[in-house]
Parts: C-alpha cells; sequence; structure tokens
C-alpha cells in the first residue's frame, strides 16, 4: 500500500507529529510505502532521520503528482488547504480527527470548521482518537487512542524526588493559572512544601510567573523553559504526579500517556478525551476548579496506597498504546477504505 499523510511535521513539535512520526514508522515496518506531506516550512539543519519521505509546504504540482503516485491519502485533522487536491486526483480519503473544530472555548464553530465536519461525513472512513471526539464530529468514526514513544518513554530506578510537574505550552488555555491557585490553597491548608516543576514556554511564560508572585508561591516553582522528549521523559521519571489542569476539552492528551509509561500518576480536567488518556492510572477533577484540584492533589500526596495502587494498572492500560498495536488498527480501517468490498 502507499499512504500518503497529510499533517503538521517535524520541526514543529508537538503530540500530531509524534503520532505521526510513530504510526509511518510501523507502517513502513509492515511493508509499506509511506510519504509524510505538511504545510510546516522545512529549516536547514533540522532534518531528522525517518524511514519515510517528508515533503515540506508541497506546491501544486507536488500535490497532484504525490495523490497519483499513492493509493491512499490520511490527513490529521481536516485542513482545507490540503484537500482541494482531491478534486483533481480522487483518492480514498481517510480523515483522522484529533479535535473539535471548534474556534473558541466555549465550542463555538466558524464557517471554516462547520466546513470540515461537512467534509468528514464524505470522508471515505473516519478515525477519532477518543470517544469524546467521536461524539463531536457528527459521522460514524471508530475509536483508536493515540500512541506513545516507548522506547523515550519508560520508568526506571530514577528517585522520584519531586511532587508535582506540569508539561505544556504557556498559554491560558492549558490552565496553568488553576494549578497555581490550588498550589496556594494547598499551603493555606498545612502543605507548604509542596514542589512544582513547570516545562514548557510560551507567551504567557512571563504573566504566569508573576500569577506565582502574587499568589505567594513562586519559591515553590521551579520553571524549566522549553524541553526536547527525552528532557521531559527524564523530568517525569523524578516527579511522582503529573497535572494536566487544561480549560479546553483535548481531544486526547498523549502527555498522560508518556507520564504513565515513565512511572507518573496523573491528574486532569474532566473534559473531553482526557479521561480517556488517564485511564485507571491517575484521576480528574472538575474542568477549572482550582479547590477540587488541591484536594486531588492532596488525597495523592499524602495516601501513598492510592498512589501506589493507581500505577499497578499502568501496564494494561499502556499495551493498548503501543505504536505496533495502534498501526495495526489504522491498517485495518486504511485496507477497508482502499478495498470496501
Amino acid at each position: 500500500m502507499r499512504v500518503l499523510i497529510h499533517t503538521r511535521f517535524h520541526p514543529s513539535v508537538g503530540g500530531l507529529e509524534t503520532v505521526a512520526a510513530l504510526l509511518a514508522q510501523e507502517w513502513v515496518k509492515a511493508g509499506h510505502s509511506v510519504t509524510v506531506s505538511t504545510d510546516v516550512r522545512s529549516e536547514p539543519g533540522c532534518e531528522i532521520p525517518v524511514p519515510f519521505a517528508v515533503v515540506h509546504q508541497p506546491s501544486l504540482r507536488d500535490w497532484l503528482r504525490l495523490l497519483r503516485y499513492h493509493d491512499l491519502f490520511v490527513h490529521f485533522n481536516i485542513s482545507l488547504r490540503a484537500l482541494w487536491p482531491l478534486l483533481f486526483v480522487r483518492r480514498p480519503f481517510v480523515a483522522v480527527h484529533h479535535g473539535y473544530y471548534i474556534t473558541d472555548r466555549n465550542g463555538s464553530r466558524d464557517w471554516r470548521e462547520k466546513l470540515k465536519l461537512r467534509i468528514a461525513r464524505r470522508a471515505t472512513k473516519n478515525i477519532a482518537v477518543s470517544d469524546a471526539v467521536a461524539r463531536a464530529i457528527g459521522a460514524p468514526c471508530t475509536v483508536i487512542p493515540n500512541p506513545y514513544d516507548a522506547a523515550v518513554f519508560f520508568s526506571d530506578s530514577t528517585q522520584r524526588t519531586h511532587n508535582l510537574v506540569f508539561v505544556g505550552r504557556l498559554v491560558s488555555d492549558k490552565g496553568v493559572d488553576v494549578l497555581l491557585t490550588a498550589l496556594a490553597i494547598l499551603r493555606d491548608r498545612g502543605l507548604p512544601s509542596t514542589g512544582l516543576t513547570i516545562a514548557g514556554d510560551g507567551p504567557d511564560r512571563a504573566r504566569i510567573i508573576a500569577l506565582a508572585e502574587h499568589l505567594r508561591v513562586e519559591k515553590q516553582v521551579t520553571f524549566t523553559g522549553w524541553k526536547s522528549q527525552s528532557e521531559v521523559a527524564s523530568l517525569l521519571r523524578r516527579h511522582t504526579i503529573l497535572v494536566i489542569p487544561s480549560l479546553i476539552a483535548e481531544g486526547f492528551g498523549l502527555v498522560a500517556l508518556e507520564a504513565i509509561a515513565s512511572g507518573c500518576v496523573v491528574i486532569g480536567s474532566d473534559a473531553g478525551g482526557l479521561p480517556e488518556a488517564i485511564g485507571p492510572c491517575g484521576v480528574t477533577f472538575p474542568t477549572g476548579d482550582p479547590v477540587a484540584l488541591a484536594c486531588r492533589i492532596k488525597e495523592l500526596l499524602t495516601d501513598e496506597r492510592q498512589t501506589a495502587d493507581l500505577r499497578l494498572y499502568s501496564s494494561e492500560h499502556l499495551e493498548r498504546h503501543r505504536p505496533t498495536c495502534v498501526a495495526a488498527k489504522y491498517l485495518e480501517i486504511m485496507t477497508k477504505a482502499l478495498c470496501p468490498n
């Protein structure tokens, strides 16, 4: 099978890029030809060794050539810019939905997002990364959860000397404000030594640092800045609890899997697909509620038995998220799209 994937990709960094690379590598191992096309601009010197072709910012001629050569088009999150070549070169179209196609935190959709949902109903096959996303698409979807990179994220004998860690972009939707407020609540309730590591960067960094100072928790918080994937893995292995306080409904939440694989338990918001990613290996709290988050943190920090019990489920939970397993499920759907009868 010759597979053309359209997705965000390296040198862009994120969960979508990681998932696309993991799946493409597994499909190549299974004997298929894979090409990744991306709207992300290539940067000289930033290439990474991968066993498949990558075409950055394809021209019109490139797009038509790619579609003619490949048997199947797999699209990670529908992009109107990347779909129009299918009007000229017909190919089976598998849409993979990682999110909800909304334009704001309230769930509103403009005409572009509404059009994407209409296109999803015309796709040959639809795959959603969580039940939560599948419900939002409005078209029949096969739910296949995301894989994680087991070669990078694993637990070892590293001593867990730190309490809480947050990993992500420093933007308002990620809910770091809620986490800092919960930290202040814990201090007032007699847990002043609770430490928090914030790994990531973004436009809200200065504002978040100022908020930590305003709440008088700055001495408890360490800002590491941006970290590479391997550095994040090492960081997770030194912490007990990963907190994901997102204010928006995450489509899935790959960092939850990465933390579980690294031996952490997870506390996450209860909206969207994040509870599915956490599974039985953590707990959730009502989105945006710092008091409830503080209670969850206190429970896990003061009850080692509960934390140990949550870790017991990690192997079984992670098994269905291994790249080989996830890639095989994708191939079943892709084969059906290619040979519907």
